[in-house]
């Protein structure tokens, strides 16, 4: 999966009527909620966008008939398997009628062109685990775990006999940061995943 680093446009004009998509990165509803406003143009004869979030993901046609704005832009974004992202189409009318097919390769193809020339980066799952150390590994722990890719230590907690670590990585090194720690400290330290 990916997400967009940065806000992207596109703009094309299909029957003399002009589209500009617009697509940003949002976190949750909110967020998403106040691209569109911040975004939209009441001059436009629509406004008409999808995000999604996980499995989560809202779409609104605005005004034209139902199934031909939304879901196509909607569409887009899954097809570019991207995640964490709004895109708003804005339409202004030139006086032909496209009919539904020809609004659903307007709306899906403007917003995937969008989407396909912006800027992307890839979404990795984390995960948060808590590791407990003996003065004795501390070191030699650190330093190890330092080469871990994606590893960050988030905070070191000392304790009267050694230090408890919160570290987060990338969720595919979880198994690799166990068999490490637990060979380096010979399953003297406690390593705690968050759920």
């Amino acid at each position: 999966m990916f997400t967009l680093t940065t806000t992207a446009t596109y703009e094309q004009d299909i029957k003399k009527s002009r589209f500009l998509a617009i697509a940003g990165p949002a976190a949750n509803d909110e967020q998403a909620k106040a691209f569109i406003a911040q975004h939209s143009d009441p001059t436009a004869t629509h406004n008409c966008w999808a995000w999604r979030f996980g499995q989560s993901y809202r779409f609104n046609d605005a005004g034209e008939p139902t199934g031909t704005a939304g879901k196509p832009i909607l569409q887009a974004i899954d097809g570019q398997q991207l995640d964490n992202v709004v895109v708003l189409v804005i339409r202004w009318f030139g006086g032909i009628l496209l009919g539904a097919g020809g609004l659903i390769r307007a709306y899906g193809g403007t917003a995937a062109l969008c989407l396909r020339n912006a800027e992307k980066s890839e979404i990795i799952a984390m995960s948060a685990a808590a590791l407990k150390i003996g003065f004795s590994d501390l070191a030699l722990v650190k330093a190890r775990i330092g080469a871990v890719p994606g590893l960050k230590i988030d905070a070191e907690n000392y304790l009267a006999d050694g230090a408890e670590l919160s570290v987060s990585l990338p969720e595919a090194e979880a198994a690799h940061l166990l068999q490490m720690v637990t060979d380096l400290t010979s399953g003297r330290a406690v390593i705690r995943f968050a759920d």
